[in-house]
């Protein structure tokens, strides 16, 4: 076995992978990978998550996180398909702009966008890079199942503040760490990933590669404080209604129901 492989239970959406390749920390480099990835297979390797879902079991028809968006100024960090800017702007957000590393992925949000007769400012660029996006400008700043391929999670934050109104809101979804860690064995649950295991890592995938680390919660709560964010609320378990309603004993619905597999934090910008 290559001393570099490590065990990885799940990647986001993906589910089993067994073995994955340990790499070192290169941002060009895991920017390349990754964009290479969502410019070709990624929607159809790991699908499109977005609004009203945040991920798996979570929804913002149930939580209400952003509640009333009329005429509010969005931005959102790795847009990918474009179905969440465009479920904002049939509650009349004010103002959609998205930001993507795949160009590719912001043509289809273009052309989700006009088939709503839709439209925003959509910048390609990785989220930990100055791109021009105004400071002081958004009222919510937000992010469903993306936050996670940042390479530098404290800059990251710190940009997002930078770009909202004071008392402004950031809301992040992402796949829990602990679901990474845990796989379902013969009815029973099993660890077979260390937590506290933040190491870069390569995965293949449908004859393609992406790049991820897997980062222990406190490292989200922490990066958010620093970057002077309060969080206003978490939500990590899983919808009943919604577990009721996918009907199925896969694996993923049995950990489901028994540990969080998506987490959802609301802050505010201070």
């Amino acid at each position: 076995m290559d001393k570099n492989s490590v065990y990885r239970t799940n990647v986001i959406g993906a589910g089993e992978v067994g073995r994955a390749v340990s790499v070192d920390m290169d941002n060009d480099s895991i920017h390349k990978t990754n964009v290479t990835f969502w410019d070709t297979k990624g929607n159809e390797v790991l699908g499109a998550t977005a609004l009203p879902l945040y991920g798996a079991f979570v929804s913002e028809e149930n939580c209400g996180l952003f509640g009333d968006v009329s005429g509010k100024k969005m931005l959102e960090i790795g847009c990918g398909s474009g179905q969440s800017l465009q479920y904002l702007g049939e509650r009349k957000a004010g103002e959609l702009w998205g930001m993507d590393i795949s160009a590719n992925q912001l043509e289809k949000t273009a052309q989700v966008l006009a088939s709503s007769g839709l439209s925003a400012r959509l910048i390609c660029s990785p989220m930990e890079a100055e791109c021009g996006i105004p400071e002081d400008y958004f009222d919510f700043v937000y992010s469903v199942y993306a936050i996670g391929w940042t390479t530098d999670l404290e800059g990251t934050f710190s940009r997002i503040a930078s770009y909202l109104k004071k008392d402004g809101t950031f809301i992040f979804s992402w796949s829990h760490p602990i679901h990474k860690c845990v796989v379902a064995e013969n009815d029973r649950l099993a660890f077979k990933k260390c937590y506290f295991d933040e190491s870069w890592y390569s995965v293949s995938l449908d004859d393609s590669t992406l790049t991820l680390s897997d980062r222990k919660l406190s490292t989200y709560v922490n990066a958010l404080a620093k970057a002077g964010f309060v969080i206003e609320q978490m939500i990590e378990q899983s919808d009943e209604e919604l577990l009721q309603a996918r009907d199925d004993n896969s694996d993923f619905a049995k950990k489901a129901k028994m540990l969080p597999v998506t987490f959802v934090i609301k802050a505010r910008k201070l």
